[in-house]
């Protein structure tokens, strides 16, 4: 069976979506042959098989404006491309990678695709006649989270498969360090106070700048809080003004993307995810399995994976994240950790991501 994983584009800003896409196609089984093809920039961060980088035009893959005339060229490139490859399966990376392949594939009856949307995307009235162009027998549509599955449902109206992403228990649990060499590892002051850890892309969405701010207001009365951010992006700059403007230098500590991020969770004595929205955060996931509890905002797809154990907080509600932030020096942080396990079941969540990515790319 030959699979082409077709992605957006490559680089650290898009490891999470690489994840995902390497777990579904690690149950393609023995016979697949996989080729991983990034339209845009270059650097696949985890996958398995072979990797060819297109490098198109940005605005062209867009298609805004004059642009737009370079798409049948693009096709046709891709078409050819696929036909070459003996493409058999298709597994494309949301939206924006569906409506420049899927019209293309009319042309290939042989090729049947797989879309798989890994955050909350805004479909528009093209988007929904493009995504029920093939068959059912031809197109299979999934999401991150059930979530996401059950909204994607509603406008489309048609079937989305949920394929929530879980990671193998045993393999993630295996290379974790200790708590004194993940601290190490990130040059992390060894006190005996609480340290609360933040992960992810430092944009807007992820709302680490009122994060900073919360911890700010939770430090003057509890001085021995440690907060590390592990993550890059263009608001590096911004958060790293405002630590200084606040004084926290010494106690926030930006430590940039780390390869080896798996590894460190139990550095923190707390995980904090203040995002504004997700499609899935996989990073609860992580912490849990690494025995660190998690403090995190009140959205739909992280009750779907702590169900009533997560510390749920206001989305950007400074002053509930200071309060929260304090009260982890008095919370029993393995008690609340066993408890999000207990609830997260990874598992069982294993087991049925397994089977799941089977179904996807086998039916």
């Amino acid at each position: 069976m030959n699979i082409v994983n077709m992605m957006w584009a490559g680089g650290t800003p898009y490891m999470s979506i690489h994840k995902v896409h390497r777990q579904v196609l690690s149950h393609a089984g023995t016979d697949a042959r996989i080729s991983n093809w990034l339209l845009l920039g270059s650097g696949l961060c985890c996958g398995l098989g072979s990797t060819r980088e297109w490098h198109m035009p940005p605005r062209a893959l867009k298609g805004r404006h004059l642009w737009r005339l370079l798409r049948p060229w693009l096709r046709m490139r891709l078409r050819k491309a696929l036909t070459e490859a003996k493409a058999e399966i298709v597994l494309l990376d949301g939206i924006g990678v569906a409506r420049l392949v899927l019209p293309l594939l009319q042309t290939i009856p042989q090729v049947r695709a797989k879309v798989l949307f890994h955050g909350k995307t805004r479909l528009n009235s093209s988007d929904i006649r493009l995504l029920s162009m093939l068959p059912a027998e031809r197109l299979s549509i999934a999401a991150v989270s059930r979530t996401l599955a059950e909204a994607l449902e509603h406008d489309l109206g048609r079937p989305v498969q949920t394929l929530r992403m879980a990671l193998d228990p045993l393999a993630f649990v295996e290379p974790l360090l200790s708590r004194d060499k993940a601290r190490q590892a990130l040059q992390l002051p060894q006190a005996e106070g609480v340290t609360l850890g933040a992960v992810g892309r430092l944009v807007e969405s992820k709302g680490f700048e009122m994060l900073i701010e919360a911890f700010a207001k939770a430090i003057a009365r509890q001085p021995g809080l440690q907060l590390a951010i592990i993550g890059e992006g263009p608001q590096h700059a911004v958060l790293q003004e405002r630590i200084d403007a606040l004084g926290l230098a010494g106690r926030v500590h930006l430590r940039g993307h780390r390869e080896d991020l798996q590894q460190l969770y139990r550095a923190f004595d707390w995980l904090l995810v203040p995002s504004r929205s997700e499609g899935l955060g996989l990073v609860v996931q992580e912490a849990v399995m690494a025995d660190v509890p998690v403090v995190c905002s009140d959205l739909p797809v992280f009750r779907e994976q702590l169900r009533d154990t997560g510390g749920y907080l206001p989305v950007a509600d400074e002053s509930a994240w200071a309060e929260a932030i304090e009260r982890c020096t008095a919370l029993s942080a393995p008690a609340v950790a066993a408890r999000q396990r207990q609830a997260l079941a990874p598992e069982q969540a294993w087991q049925a991501f397994c089977t799941g990515s089977q179904s996807l790319l086998r039916n």
